[in-house]
């Protein structure tokens, strides 16, 4: 009998243990696939998975073949990036920052001269301005350079190219006879007071794309804020965006950018002494760096999004709806409604193409530092995205 309940004892002992490892066992498998509950919210809306988005092999493919042929024929040279929906589709980069001396291989970080690309940047930087409450677009210019001789024109007027302001690239070339000493936007402005060269047109008359406009711009955004144009865009715009390889040029520092200019033969232009002058050009920025001026307009972290709007809203009505102009970018209306907002710049062997469908959200940018092989097509580049 003492054997017996020994037996049934070390029995119920068994069981207990068994019934511990068992209780274990669970517990660890329950842990392992516990899922939280679901988080209850307002409108009890259902969860959703978000997939992955593959980029198209096919598209990628096109992309590089169609710059790398170019660029065998010796008509491409520069550097490009193609995205979609946030996502880069394609960027590579093509040849050399000195063609003939096969020196500084151009990459996706490789600073070009933006030319007029810049003056989306400019218009920017004022309407920031506006935001922030230092100024509006109906000021005058005299509100801000009280000697400026042109009665009547504001800053809208220079924004949407409708001021009738005359181009100071060509009274510039009359009036400013040391063509070695560099020109700056104040030498600029001291010429229109002194010689008041003729006006195209008044004010609000029509449309009569010049530089002028945009130089006026960057000396505004100067004397509202207190800091140089390259102070300013440093601060504003490039750093906190993550523009690491975008700074604006000045002519006379030490520092020289990693590009030159080529013209039609692969000849080096020599640096022009406009180059003092900037707002309508003067920003070096890389591939990668006006991608991230891209994305800033859907996360509107330069501007709120009516200000955004106002900018990609064509200006005038004389004007075709697929040609137009807004404040600082070239405004493409299609029959669907969509608007292409993009702009382009040519200056002393450099091309620039920066072209945004926000319908889709899909970009181009192409730069480049050689004439050779004319410029590129937009509605061509934009095909490449299947546009």
């Amino acid at each position: 009998m003492v054997y017996i309940k020994h037996t049934n004892k070390i029995k119920k002992h068994f069981t207990l243990i068994g019934l511990f490892f068992v209780l274990f066992i669970s517990l660890s498998v329950k842990k392992a696939i516990y899922m939280p509950p679901r988080p209850i919210t307002a409108g009890f809306e259902p969860l959703v998975e978000i997939e992955e988005e593959i980029v198209d092999d096919a598209i990628t493919k096109k992309i590089e073949r169609y710059f790398q042929r170019r660029h065998d024929r010796r008509v491409f040279n520069g550097a490009v990036l193609f995205a979609e929906k946030g996502e880069i589709v394609y960027k590579g980069g093509f040849g050399y920052g000195d063609i003939r001396g096969k020196r500084d291989e151009l990459t996706t970080q490789t600073p070009f001269q933006l030319a007029s690309v810049t003056k989306p940047m400019t218009s920017t930087a004022v309407l920031m301005l506006q935001d922030w409450g230092y100024l509006s677009v109906k000021d005058s210019i005299q509100k801000f350079i009280p000697n400026f001789p042109y009665k009547g024109v504001t800053i809208e007027h220079l924004l949407i190219q409708k001021s009738g302001l005359p181009e100071y690239l060509y009274f510039s070339d009359e009036h400013w006879k040391d063509w070695h000493k560099t020109i700056t936007n104040d030498d600029v402005l001291c010429l229109m007071e002194i010689h008041e060269p003729n006006r195209y047109y008044r004010p609000d008359y029509r449309y009569n794309y010049v530089n002028t406009n945009y130089m006026l711009l960057a000396s505004i955004v100067e004397r509202v804020s207190g800091e140089t144009y390259n102070d300013f865009m440093k601060k504003y715009i490039f750093e906190p965006l993550g523009m690491h390889d975008a700074f604006v040029y000045q002519k006379d520092a030490e520092s020289l950018p990693t590009t030159l200019g080529h013209d039609k033969r692969r000849r080096k232009i020599a640096d022009s002494h406009y180059n003092g002058v900037v707002g309508d050009k003067g920003i070096y920025a890389s591939v990668e760096d006006l991608f991230r001026f891209d994305q800033s307009f859907y996360d509107n972290s330069l501007l709120c999004p009516e200000t955004t709007e106002l900018a990609f809203t064509p200006a005038h009505r004389r004007l075709y709806a697929h040609d137009n102009y807004g404040m600082g970018w070239r405004i493409n209306t299609q029959r669907s409604g969509d608007r292409i907002v993009h702009h382009t710049g040519w200056w002393k062997g450099y091309t620039s193409y920066f072209i945004r469908m926000p319908y889709s959200e899909k970009t181009v940018i192409v730069l480049t530092n050689c004439l050779r092989g004319g410029f590129l097509s937009t509605r061509e580049l934009r095909g490449l995205l299947n546009e």
